[in-house]
């Protein structure tokens, strides 16, 4: 039985493999942040190679809360020791109840593990003397780690580059042309910026998913200072020839962007991902040029604001 989609026919094998698999894909691909919709299954619970990965990618807020819920968890842990050892082996000024004894205990941890020490409470014992000596070691040893991991975090190098909400397809020169605009939200510089975009459609009859690279206008951009417009002029050789917004959504198209660049600032090759489902295309509209006339002193002004400007095809105006 034939497709019923036969513009499914026009897709020729692609050689490059995006490793998303032909079956089964969930509703996208690609997320808009980049991310991947697989959850792992069948790892071992405890896995000491995952932590060093998630210490540096997890989100600032959990990594600060995590971090003071460690130093928390020490101090409370070793006051607990203090305790046990008993705080008649402290020189301290606090009473006897047991309240100002676990305070005594908490601060003097505190101090000890910060190696700071402000001689209200000291050790007046080998045992209790020896205690605070591991914990000043340990104390070390956990602040020149967490030392680590923050410097890891912000040297780590990773692209900021933000992608228009939706992609429009839009009039060009004699024909239509698949477009998305991006821009780089940091001041840093960006170098040799290559772009590649793949569109997958799925078969309804048999399911499975269908890959083809377009072919772009320009594919890469020596430097990116201001947005870049990234085009797929639909020509006859497009797999997109003659497809309507309809014939996309049933055949659930999704356009997968990668975006690679190598960082001034780091001296290292980073990367971006996107991607644009059917329903994300905005059909006869073009974008608003984000880049304004020069100010009074010579500097052209980008306008980040713009970037998901959009205006129907009668209402925009062709830029020189």
């Amino acid at each position: 039985m034939p497709s019923p989609f036969p513009f499914l026919r026009r897709f020729a094998p692609s050689s490059d493999d995006l490793g998303l698999g032909v079956h089964d894909l969930p509703q996208r691909g690609v997320n808009k942040d980049g991310s991947f919709n697989v959850v792992r299954t069948g790892a071992p619970r405890f896995r000491p190679y995952e932590l060093y990965h998630q210490l540096i990618t997890m989100s600032a807020a959990r990594f600060a809360f995590l971090l003071l819920l460690c130093n928390l968890v020490t101090n409370l842990l070793f006051a607990g020791v203090y305790l046990a050892v008993g705080m008649e082996h402290f020189d301290r000024t606090g009473g006897p109840g047991l309240r100002d004894r676990f305070l005594d205990a908490f601060f003097f941890s505190t101090q000890t593990l910060t190696t700071v020490g402000n001689g209200h409470i000291h050790p007046v014992s080998a045992l209790a003397s020896s205690v605070a000596a591991l914990e000043s070691m340990l104390g070390l040893l956990g602040f020149a780690i967490a030392c680590g991991l923050v410097y890891g975090r912000f040297s780590r190098p990773h692209a900021r580059i933000l992608f228009s909400r939706q992609a429009v397809m839009a009039p060009y020169r004699d024909g239509t042309a698949f477009m998305f605009r991006m821009v780089n939200e940091r001041s840093n510089q960006l170098i040799e910026v290559e772009a590649h975009v793949t569109v997958t459609m799925r078969d309804p009859e048999t399911g499975d998913h269908v890959y083809s690279p377009l072919s772009l206008e320009r594919g890469r951009i020596n430097l990116f200072p201001s947005s870049w417009t990234v085009v797929h002029a639909i020509g006859p050789d497009s797999p997109l020839a003659e497809l309507t917004a309809e014939d996309l959504a049933a055949a659930d198209a999704e356009f997968i962007v990668l975006i690679k660049a190598f960082d001034d600032t780091f001296a290292q090759t980073v990367y971006a991902r996107s991607s644009y489902k059917s329903e994300e295309i905005a059909w006869h509209s073009r974008f608003v040029p984000m880049v304004a006339p020069r100010d009074p002193s010579g500097m052209v002004v980008l306008n980040l604001a713009l970037l998901d400007a959009i205006v129907p095809v009668e209402a925009s105006r062709p830029t020189g």
